[in-house]
């Protein structure tokens, strides 16, 4: 399986994936774009602040990326974890699957949202304007 990771801080732009589905063995293509919303705990926030331990957090996604299509194969995964200040409306995540068949791309965008929430060193702390309060670990949106 191709596994592609990547940290950011500029806005997510998802990249073609049409050589990965011209092969011809994958007949489903699933994406999944965690987006700002505009407020957290029912509260009005104006963006949220994403901070990564870089290496250990790309070796993590990578690793449960490995892990997963042992159990739902897929031919190639992407994923695009965006850093820093990103207002309400951006996107702070995308992640991309070509699997042969839809269940299997659905359970890997499933499984590893949870699983990088989990163990992905990644926390994001809210801005609600000029104050800002930590949040819990996290790695999605």
């Amino acid at each position: 399986m191709e596994i592609e990771v990547q940290l950011t801080t500029e806005p997510i732009e998802p990249p073609p994936m049409g050589a990965v589905l011209r092969g011809g063995s994958c007949g489903a293509w699933a994406e999944f774009t965690g987006v700002v919303r505009g407020e957290e705990d029912g509260r009005p926030i104006a963006a949220l602040e994403y901070e990564a331990y870089e290496p250990m957090a790309l070796r993590v996604m990578r690793d449960i990326l490995a892990r997963l299509g042992e159990r739902h194969p897929c031919h190639a995964v992407r994923v695009i974890h965006r850093v820093g200040i990103i207002p309400v409306g951006e996107a702070a995540i995308w992640i991309g699957v070509a699997a042969g068949h839809r269940q299997e791309a659905f359970a890997m965008l499933s499984e590893f949202m949870d699983e990088l929430k989990k163990d992905v060193p990644i926390w994001k702390r809210r801005a609600l304007g000029p104050e800002e309060m930590p949040l819990r670990q996290s790695a999605g949106a």
